[in-house]
């Protein structure tokens, strides 16, 4: 069976089995339930999540991850109640205003990744701040997914694809899967190794679709904002448990 050189890039590009992660990402899922569990509004849950969040980017770097990407608000949470998707928007905003010249200084490039277009001048102001202001860092690369949605991000890719057939740039004959992967949100970010999903659910939620092809996902029961060094250590031991076989024999077994 041919494989394409898209995937012998990824498979080659990938850690071998008992190799720690190059690329993590995290589903952070809980906050919610860790706040009623409290007896706490939800706000408090997200807040809360907010330090989970500093504390994954200090652990991944700790850890040797290089890439670490965050759902933290996909396309689908705009149906919440506005109250909440209003206090999810100013948890951003606050966490890159507050939170960018530590990342800066600590030598992290943020990425941002999802629909940028329906979101207000400002936010989107804020999110290129944060790009350009680390894009020559060359430590951790945080890759925020917010507003994203994989297959959104699939329908955009293509439509970029067909833009460029449409104007005679690009063969419909040559389109492969290195070009869709060069028209993702996510291009020169290697495919994740490792998704983890934190609050006991075992859902993927529409999360890098394209890019998890060949991941590990590892299922916590932990609520997000309980999250720390020492978890996201363990779930990088579990990872390193794994016999990663890519389709072929096992290495441990051939």
């Amino acid at each position: 069976m041919a494989v394409d050189a898209r995937n012998q890039a990824a498979v080659a590009a990938a850690p071998p089995s008992g190799g720690a992660p190059v690329h993590v990402a995290i589903i952070m899922d809980g906050n919610g339930r860790w706040a009623a569990r409290r007896g706490l509004p939800r706000v408090e849950g997200h807040r809360r999540g907010v330090e989970a969040v500093r504390r994954s980017v200090r652990a991944a770097s700790d850890l040797g991850v290089r890439y670490l990407t965050l759902y933290s608000f996909s396309s689908e949470n705009w149906r919440r109640p506005a109250t909440e998707v209003a206090d999810l928007l100013g948890l951003l905003k606050r966490f890159i205003r507050h939170d960018l010249a530590e990342l800066h200084a600590a030598n992290v490039r943020v990425r941002i990744i999802g629909d940028r277009d329906s979101l207000s001048a400002d936010l989107q102001a804020l999110l290129c701040e944060a790009e350009d202001l680390t894009r020559a860092n060359t430590g951790l690369v945080l890759a925020i997914a917010f507003n994203y949605g994989g297959r959104q991000e699939i329908v955009r890719a293509v439509r970029r694809l067909a833009r460029e057939v449409k104007a005679g740039r690009l063969d419909p004959e040559a389109i492969d899967m290195a070009h869709i992967d060069a028209a993702l949100d996510t291009h020169g970010i290697p495919d994740p190794d490792l998704v983890i999903r934190t609050s006991g659910e075992h859902r993927v939620s529409n999360f890098l679709p394209w890019q998890a092809t060949y991941a590990e996902y590892v299922f916590l029961p932990d609520l997000w904002p309980d999250f720390d060094h020492a978890t996201f250590e363990a779930a990088i031991g579990e990872f390193m448990r794994r016999d990663r076989r890519f389709g072929g024999l096992s290495a441990r077994t051939a």
